[in-house]
């Protein structure tokens, strides 16, 4: 069994919540891979915004 380390998984709960203003349930009934899907979307579109601005 792999564990995941709790300070990244609040960070990714942190990210994802802030950016999309989802729910912490939500966020945990993600997978592993999902949440990290979501986090590189995020920071894409964070990229996008920051070099048009």
């Amino acid at each position: 069994m792999v564990t995941y380390a709790p300070a990244r998984l609040r960070e990714e709960l942190a990210y994802i919540a802030y950016h999309f203003h989802w729910q912490r349930e939500e966020i945990l009934d993600l997978t592993h891979g999902e949440r990290q899907e979501w986090v590189r979307e995020i920071a894409r579109i964070n990229t996008r915004v920051n070099e048009s601005g």
